[in-house]
């Protein structure tokens, strides 16, 4: 193997690892060697810093207040499909060139390394501003107390009220054999409600209590929440939900149309669809879209999309974590299944690109194809025409929950707030709405998409294989022409 480490000088990033860790271009290089010391097509180092705050206030009580910082750096190496990774949370020479020979052992190999490639600084984008997590305690302290009185204030039957306020910046840099050398610095805001509401009357008289939450952020400063998307926001929407439910009758059950609302509820679409097109799940032949490639998988009404771009956005990022921009990725259009969530890896091995989608929850963690914002675009319906459409059915406004089974995209979701739909309208509430199906099936009966896309207010965390990463999820309104109902009314 032979070094190629010749960075420009704007390649010389003046990051926080070069300024406070130490972290040298020499070391680096010294670094990438020893990964590929025992052969390997690619190494790659992942430097990671998280300054993290949090408050939260339970019952008028301060319940926690935190302050965290985590640092680290870790070491990939590939050899085909076989993947050696180890990491450190010391920025040591010492320590960073044990993590580079551990994962070179366990990707060991007897053909020599790869070269490493002449690197060049990544053209990222610009897609949030450089916040900081230096706000005073005291001013986060007021925002979540100002929640609990918003959420007290809306209804006396409002019993009990958490609010929590959480911010990070992390910053990351990525160096790797084949040329990559990018870094990003990234804040994350989210802002959390949630209420208990009791009404000693309800339920014949035994007492009824339900519950709401509500919240939003993305990669955004503090001045959000004091312009644009207020402690009272959320909390009275949290405040809302709970009421409602104090009131709903239980949901009927059976195959029935069903209409999907603006927003939250595309948590459908990412949980029974996007997972599916993850390209790891699809070389493997672990998804139900697996050489479905070019082929139709739903109706021409149905177009979905990861965009990764969008400013300010939970799920954004400048450059994903194996250092390549992100993009707009259309998955499906007009029904015809175009293209997979790829890493490095996926891509490589399926021959194809990357598309930006590689990421990782830290540094301690292996790159896999991932989510970032991910929705099915508007189309042409008018909402109330969607509604209208319906002679009985549930209108699906909110999800608490669900689970879905990637292998053959079967889920089951909660739906927290829902209404029957009777002769084209809107009525009662109800509750214990179960949504069950498949989302290659349900991509088929879709008959109608509303114009009126949204995103939700910025709240996704996405779970794979035991790690998180923030994430956005979006629809318009919906109509899917059939679908069981699990409940318990008639």
């Amino acid at each position: 193997m032979s070094s190629a480490f010749a960075p420009t000088p704007s390649a010389r990033a003046n990051t926080i690892f070069h300024q406070q860790f130490g972290v040298t271009d020499r070391l680096i290089e010294r670094c990438l060697a020893a990964a590929l010391e025992r052969g390997g097509d690619f190494a790659e180092l992942f430097f990671e810093s998280t300054a993290s705050n949090g408050i939260s206030v339970d019952e008028g009580i301060v319940k926690s207040a935190s302050q965290g910082h985590s640092m680290g750096c870790g070491v990939r190496v590939l050899n085909g499909e076989r993947t050696g990774y180890s990491y450190t949370d010391e920025l040591t020479e010492e320590k960073m060139l044990h993590a580079a020979r551990t994962a070179a052992l366990i990707a060991d190999s007897a053909t020599s390394g790869a070269d490493v490639q002449g690197f060049s600084v990544a053209k990222t984008h610009d897609l949030y501003p450089a916040a900081t997590t230096d706000v005073e305690i005291a001013q986060k302290l007021q925002l979540v107390q100002r929640a609990d009185r918003a959420a007290r204030a809306y209804d006396p039957r409002i019993t009990q009220v958490r609010a929590t306020f959480n911010d990070e910046v992390r910053h990351i840099l990525v160096v790797a054999s084949d040329g990559t050398y990018a870094s990003d610095v990234q804040p994350l805001s989210r802002f959390s409600v949630g209420v208990i509401a009791k009404d000693a009357a309800g339920d014949g008289g035994k007492g009824a209590s339900a519950s709401g939450t509500s919240g939003g952020g993305g990669r955004r400063g503090f001045d959000w929440y004091t312009t644009e998307r207020t402690p009272e926001h959320y909390a009275r929407e949290a405040a809302r939900q709970a009421i409602l439910q104090l009131t709903a009758q239980p949901a009927p059950a059976g195959e029935m149309p069903v209409v999907l609302g603006p927003g939250w509820p595309g948590v459908l679409i990412h949980e029974a669809v996007g997972h599916g097109l993850e390209a790891d799940f699809n070389r493997k032949k672990q998804s139900a879209f697996a050489g479905l490639m070019g082929q139709r998988v739903g109706t021409a009404k149905v177009t979905v999309a990861d965009n990764g771009i969008m400013p300010n956005r939970r799920g954004s990022l400048n450059v994903d974590d194996e250092g390549v921009p992100t993009a707009n990725n259309v998955l499906i259009e007009k029904g015809m299944l175009c293209r997979y969530m790829s890493d490095k890896l996926s891509a490589k091995l399926m021959g194809a690109r990357s598309t930006g989608s590689g990421r990782r929850e830290s540094y301690a963690s292996i790159p896999m194809p991932r989510m970032t914002n991910t929705y099915m675009l508007a189309g042409e319906d008018d909402p109330a025409d969607i509604l209208r459409s319906v002679q009985k059915g549930i209108y699906a406004v909110n999800f608490s929950g669900g689970s879905v089974d990637i292998t053959n995209g079967k889920f089951v979701f909660a739906a927290n707030e829902a209404y029957l739909i009777e002769d084209g309208k809107v009525t009662a509430p109800v509750k214990g709405a179960m949504l069950i199906g498949d989302g290659a099936t349900a991509l088929t009966r879709v008959s109608m998409v509303g114009h009126d896309l949204a995103l939700d207010e910025g709240v996704g965390t996405c779970g794979k294989k035991g790690q998180g990463v923030p994430v956005c999820v979006g629809a318009p309104t919906v109509k899917l022409d059939h679908m069981t109902v699990g409940g318990t009314g008639r």
